[in-house]
């Protein structure tokens, strides 16, 4: 289980890490609560817990399947969330899908299953470890640790955007030449990705400030609100930069039939030179045409 790591955290914040999924279900009947943070789990490991923590096998497939989009659904004894994480590479960008399970003394996360060789949570573990015991008491609290390392994130996909935007439009203005529309259909293309998964997280954190979720309290409450801010913001960032490509494509246009004009007219130009040098020597040749016959 290859960057599976379980968490049994205790009401003062300290912790420690069982060495089984066994070990780590049945501390749920301890104080405190359990993290069974999961990567690339097997079924079986994910339908042991639903006995044990009421995940729902509806839930359970949902965290298999590569088109759902991100949710929150409540059931009796928890709540089921799908995020999505960014990583933005060469001009590519990679979605991968973290799950949620929250109840009262768990927390499931689910990651992995939807990226190459890559952990979306690698680093949230020892962001878990290190943060204030406060922040560790409660499983609603860790989770919000969680989405707020997943937002940040996001932020260093769109900061790669900008300066992407940035150069394409340096390189349209001074090398006209060089520039590839092709780029900016691309970021366009990542960019409504981007706006589609940003929309439907943004609507889960409504949700979850309007104290639609039983399972996070209201003195919790306020620190997604500072998530949702993060991702309004996003979301916004999503429009303003559409708007500068189609900018920049617009400009691309305006500047490509500049030059074909330019062409043109010099085109014309060489056609008249050449008209009148035939209407010169038409004459000339008509005349020593005759007499040389």
């Amino acid at each position: 289980m290859a960057g599976t790591k379980f968490y049994h955290f205790k009401h003062n914040g300290s912790f420690y890490c069982p060495a089984s999924l066994d070990e780590a279900i049945s501390l749920l009947k301890e104080d405190g609560f359990v993290w069974f943070n999961f990567y690339k789990p097997s079924r079986e490991e994910l339908n042991s817990l639903v006995d044990a923590t009421g995940f729902h096998p509806l839930s359970v497939e949902d965290c298999f399947d590569e088109k759902q989009i991100p949710k929150l659904e409540h059931f009796q004894t928890n709540s089921f969330m799908i995020f999505n994480s960014f990583i933005y590479q060469n001009g590519e960008l990679f979605v991968d899908e973290v799950d949620f399970v929250l109840g009262e003394k768990f927390l499931i996360t689910v990651s992995g299953y939807h990226s190459e060789n890559r952990e979306p949570l690698n680093n949230v573990a020892l962001m878990a470890e290190k943060a204030k015991p406060s922040l560790r008491e409660r499983p609603d609290s860790l989770m919000h640790i969680v989405l707020d390392y997943l937002v940040d994130e996001k932020y260093k996909a769109f900061d790669i955007m900008e300066d992407e935007l940035e150069l394409a439009e340096d390189i349209l203005l001074n090398e006209f030449g060089k520039f590839i529309p092709g780029k900016l259909l691309e970021i366009r293309k990542n960019l409504m990705r981007l706006r589609k998964s940003l929309f439907h997280e943004r609507e889960i954190l409504v949700k979850i400030v309007r104290m639609d979720c039983p399972f996070i309290l209201k003195k919790t409450v306020v620190h997604y609100r500072d998530v949702y801010d993060h991702l309004e913001k996003f979301f916004e960032l999503t429009d303003t930069y559409r708007e500068t490509v189609t900018s920049l494509m617009e400009l691309y246009t305006s500047l490509l039939n500049n030059l074909m004009t330019k062409m043109s007219n010099e085109t014309n130009n060489s056609v008249k030179r050449l008209t009148l040098i035939a209407t010169i020597f038409m004459p000339l040749t008509l005349v020593a045409s005759i007499f040389g016959m």
